[in-house]
């Protein structure tokens, strides 16, 4: 009896599992590298470089255009070439890139090397949810998914941690270089991958997505075919909004804790991270078992599960920014985060599900480009340079920096309605 051709081709015991976990954790040092500048922010403005919010924000909206700019020459690379070797030159890149932050002498050499980084993130960020994508079935990918995104929360943490700690006892240099380091061990690790078969674990069923339409031809009209997909439009659009309010809340949140809520830097930077990890995993992990369980009534779970936590999110985060008393800032801040990063895995698996196998490296680095260039790219400098000028105004340090943030609740919103409202369209009951 010959085998079904339309079955889910095998892959070998245990290369699964080494994927996601070999991914999962560069996925942690690439957050780890992220977020150092973030936990640093008090101590740039404070050292030899004389850095003002402004330009501290200018360091993140360089890394973000430079990620988004290379992430779809590495997308298309990622459809075609051997994608763990690609991975593993990315890590190298960001890691001595990172490294090269701790000898800056200048705002300049420091925009450089921050620079430099998004080069590196753009091969990782763009190629390895195609490769976690084609080792496990569609069924999975919402827990898959919440797992490697888990990451996100745990590496941020561990970011502002050791900026704020290294910074505290030896100078704010030394995070650079504990940060940057590992991650040239990572790429050896990643070069030891093997390559999954693109598609190994699409069957023959009716209700997969193909959306994307036909793959080949040049990359335009690639970008171009995602682009009339409704519902991957409908995704990254809204994938924007939140990238806009997450990316900027991310970066600022420690200065806005010492100079609206008097706390030093370090103890700051422990608090962000700790709540960081403990709503991220939380709400990482509920949300991806939540979407695979919804998907079982309609295509679009992915998509309104993610629109209705992030709905529910924007009011909380008003509460964080604008409470005093620490009971109401805590419970805005707690609930804010968990139902953020709630839709983490779901919205990355809506990605991935609604575009062709042949297609997945290039729809996710387009998505990259599209949801940075219109979200954290302009925000962090947005509410540097709002910040900044409220203070020249006769504002204070602390108001200055809540009147800045106070426009990203708005930019939730936004993505909770386009989100949600793409749910509900179009909704296929399964049989």
């Amino acid at each position: 009896m010959s085998r079904d051709k339309t079955a889910p081709r095998p892959i070998l015991p245990g290369t699964a599992r080494n994927v996601l976990l070999v991914l999962t954790f560069v996925n942690l040092f690439n957050y780890i590298d992220r977020f150092i500048v973030p936990g640093l922010a008090v101590s740039l403005g404070k050292s030899e470089l004389h850095l003002d919010r402004a330009q501290i924000g200018l360091l993140g909206t360089g890394f973000i255009l430079v990620y988004a700019i290379a992430s779809p020459w590495f997308g298309q690379l990622g459809d075609l070439r051997h994608r763990p070797r690609l991975i593993a030159l990315g890590v190298a890149i960001w890691s001595v890139a990172t490294v090269l932050g701790g000898f800056a002498v200048s705002f300049f050499t420091l925009f450089v090397a921050r620079a430099t980084l998004g080069i590196g993130e753009a091969a990782y960020g763009s190629i390895a949810p195609s490769l976690l994508a084609d080792s496990f079935p569609r069924r999975l990918r919402g827990r898959v998914f919440s797992v490697f995104f888990a990451a996100i929360p745990i590496g941020s943490a561990l970011g502002y941690v050791i900026a704020g700690g290294m910074a505290e006892h030896f100078g704010w240099r030394s995070a650079f270089f504990v940060a940057g380091a590992p991650g040239l061990v990572l790429a050896v690790l990643l070069l030891k991958l093997p390559e999954v078969p693109r598609g190994a674990q699409e069957g023959g069923d009716d209700d997969i997505p193909h959306y994307a339409g036909p793959t080949g031809g040049s990359r335009l009209a690639a970008y171009a075919g995602l682009l009339r997909n409704t519902q991957y439009r409908t995704t990254v659009l809204g994938y924007a909004a939140y990238t806009f309010a997450l990316g900027a809340l991310a970066f600022w949140f420690p200065d806005f804790l010492v100079s609206f809520h008097g706390m030093k830097e370090a103890r700051a930077d422990k608090l962000v991270g700790l709540i960081a990890v403990l709503t991220g995993f939380t709400g990482t992990f509920v949300g991806g078992w939540i979407g695979d369980y919804v998907l079982r009534y309609t295509r679009h779970a992915y998509l309104l599960v993610s629109g209705i936590a992030t709905l529910i999110a924007a009011p909380f985060c008003v509460m964080a920014l604008t409470a005093r008393k620490p009971t109401f800032f805590f419970a805005g801040l707690i609930v804010a985060e968990l139902m953020m990063f709630a839709s983490t895995g779901p919205i990355n698996s809506a990605i991935v599900n609604y575009v062709a196998p042949t297609q997945r490296a290039t729809a996710m680095a387009f998505s990259i480009l599209l949801m940075h260039l219109l979200g954290d790219a302009p925000s962090p400098f947005l509410v540097g340079a709002i910040s900044t000028a409220s203070k020249a105004h006769g504002m204070g340090d602390g108001p200055a920096l809540q009147h800045a943030m106070l426009i990203l609740p708005a930019a939730i919103l936004l993505s909770g309605v386009i989100w949600t409202v793409g749910g509900l369209q179009k909704g296929v009951r399964r049989t």
